[in-house]
């Protein structure tokens, strides 16, 4: 049995979960937003006393794998329409600055050009840029998945390289610095 797996997800109060066996999908409902998972078919999925339970009937190694991936799936999804999700990013480099106008980010990070990105509806962004600090991107949203797939986006503009540590990296991300080139002793 999976550790994951087999634990309960607490449904807090003001959380809807419906569960739909015929189109094997999962909707959940709460004060920030709504989201839906399809879930597997050989998995089930039950709504019992305010706790919803993931269980499966057969033990084939991609069923209990399986178990435990919608068990935190849909963990995160309570998780997120009740508290939401946030992920800073801190941009390090000289001239490095960040602007946003509504759902459209402008990056400028030492490339020719600034770069535009159209960000989804469901996640909201922040750019707070003080004097003599880094400017940092602040990104909320009830979708964990998109929230992070959407950062991943943003630092790949410009990665943290190693020898100075510029780029854009998130805010408790530690870059393993390198020493650099070392002069010869005789030449």
């Amino acid at each position: 049995m999976s550790r994951i797996g087999k634990l309960p997800v607490h449904i807090p109060s003001g959380v809807q979960v419906t569960v739909d066996d015929k189109n094997h999908t999962v909707v959940v409902k709460g004060k920030l937003g709504e989201l839906k998972q399809k879930v597997n078919p050989d998995i089930k999925v039950e709504v019992k006393d305010g706790e919803l339970t993931v269980s499966r009937d057969c033990n084939d190694k991609i069923h209990r794998s399986l178990h435990g991936l919608y068990r935190a799936l849909i963990n995160n999804m309570v998780k997120g329409v009740t508290e939401g999700f946030t992920i800073k990013q801190e941009m390090v480099g000289v001239g490095y600055r960040a602007s946003s106008q509504g759902q459209l980010l402008d990056i400028s990070v030492g490339y020719s050009h600034n770069i535009l990105i159209e960000l989804p509806s469901e996640v909201k962004v922040e750019v707070v840029q003080e004097k003599r600090s880094n400017p940092i991107i602040t990104l909320t949203s009830c979708d964990k998945q998109l929230l992070g797939q959407v950062a991943a986006k943003i630092r790949s503009f410009r990665a943290p390289e190693p020898y100075k540590g510029k780029g854009i990296k998130f805010i408790d991300e530690v870059i393993r610095r390198k020493a650099g080139k070392s002069a010869s002793a005789g030449a």
